[in-house]
This record gives C-alpha cells, structure tokens and sequence, in this order.
C-alpha cells in the first residue's frame, strides 16, 4: 500500500475536503463544544476539604484490622 501524498487536489464541500486521489476526508468546520459563559469557580472551606478528605479516608480503610496478608498470598518458602 502506497501511502497518497495528497497532491491530485482537494474537493470542498461544506465543512469537508476530500482527497480526490485516495478519498481521505479531512473535516474543516469543528470546533469545541462548550456551553455559553464562562465556567464558575467553586471554593470550599478549609474545614469542609478536611472532612471531605476524612470521610473518603474511612471509605478506602479496610474493615478488619489485621493487615498481615493471608496464607495464600504469602510468599512460598525457599530452600
């Protein structure tokens, strides 16, 4: 497979242009989708970002308190 250069020319459309040797399309009318405005800034108080953090921390603790791993995760013994 010859990779096209894109030298035969290009024919437009409304928001595209094919290549007319290989019929490569490229898009020209996009752009980013965003809503109108700009975006608000959210602040958080310094108590409430702790308790956040804390009440996520106690969500993530495992619930037993033997950390040691089981039988079938220990490493076999070597000889």
């Amino acid at each position: 497979m010859n990779a096209c250069l894109h030298r035969t020319g290009w024919a437009r459309t409304r928001g595209a242009a094919r290549c007319e040797g290989c019929g490569v399309v490229r898009f020209t009318d996009y752009g980013a989708l965003r809503p109108p405005g700009l975006p608000q800034a959210v602040t958080v108080s310094r108590g409430s970002a702790h308790r956040a953090d804390r009440a996520a921390a106690r969500q993530l603790r495992p619930r037993t308190r033997n950390l040691c791993p089981t039988a079938s995760q220990r490493p076999a013994p070597r000889h």
